[in-house]
């Protein structure tokens, strides 16, 4: 580990930190080689537990004796273990590294973490028993608290459409305080095939005339289910609808005709909870 002290916004290494975009950062063609960016000594414990590998850090002058302390001893103690390389501490002047992000380092110290490859639709779902698909929801904020809700309530996976929001962005990762290292997660384009196929009745979270409420007898006392939520402005696609075993609606008072998505899906999570979980 050593401090790299920033004058110039030309200094090589810092290019993660901003010049890239969320799309160079994931490098979707050769994911081994993608990083993501994780904000908040909080965040990054969580995610140094979870296994993730650290790349470089950057923070405040302040921070090094003070908020980023603990996360630098850490990987000064990974450094000496042989579990992490010599990692570059990139610090400056609060006003340069604003300068360098776009924002003020409110949480302290940010760092680049090397991004996994993302596992198979069936390693993620194997030994779970709830799982939710996330259907085109591009709000990074909204999927950050789906996250953090399926990491709360019980839900064992996570599997995410390609048009939805990376849970690897900058931000979602804050949002869900660092529950997207929680819950194992991938990617998939079609999934429900492969969920009905491994046993999961298949719920598609819809208003439609066909829904039934979430209190519904059929959802009582299922071994595997998934969650399907869609976007925040459409909702679920009709072919979607279509391929799900059953529709449901969470049922709603004073006219209101549904929820965030990020609010709908907490709920779901809590009422559709296996027995297990009580």
């Amino acid at each position: 580990m050593h401090i790299v002290e920033l004058n110039s916004l030309e200094q090589a290494g810092i290019e993660v930190y901003a010049t890239l975009t969320e799309a160079q950062l994931r490098n979707r063609l050769e994911p081994e080689k993608g990083i993501f960016i994780a904000e908040s000594p909080k965040v990054i414990a969580v995610g140094l537990d979870a296994g993730y590998v650290p790349v470089s850090l950057l923070c405040e002058h302040k921070h090094i004796e003070g908020d980023a302390a603990p996360i630098l001893e850490r990987i000064r103690r990974m450094e000496e273990q042989g579990t992490a390389d010599d990692l570059p501490i990139y610090t400056g002047r609060r006003e340069l590294l604003a300068r360098l992000t776009g924002y003020t380092l409110t949480r302290g110290v940010l760092c680049a973490m090397r991004r996994p490859t993302a596992p198979s639709l069936e390693a993620v779902c194997r030994e779970a028993s709830r799982v939710v698909v996330v259907h085109g929801v591009v709000d990074s904020t909204n999927v950050g608290a789906i996250f953090r809700s399926a990491a709360a309530l019980g839900i064992d996976a996570v599997v995410m459409t390609p048009d939805s929001c990376d849970p690897l962005n900058r931000r979602a990762v804050r949002v869900s305080m660092g529950s997207v290292f929680l819950v194992p997660w991938t990617w998939a384009a079609d999934p429900l095939p492969v969920l009905h196929q491994m046993g999961f009745l298949t719920v598609a979270m819809a208003l439609t005339d066909q829904s039934v409420p979430l209190s519904h007898p059929s959802l009582h006392d299922v071994d595997r289910m998934a969650i399907v939520m869609g976007t925040e402005g459409d909702g679920l696609p009709r072919e979607t609808i279509a391929a799900a075993d059953l529709t449901v609606r969470i049922p709603m008072m004073h006219g209101v005709d549904s929820l965030n998505v990020a609010a709908a899906a907490a709920v779901a999570f809590w009422e559709l909870r296996a027995k297990r979980q009580e």
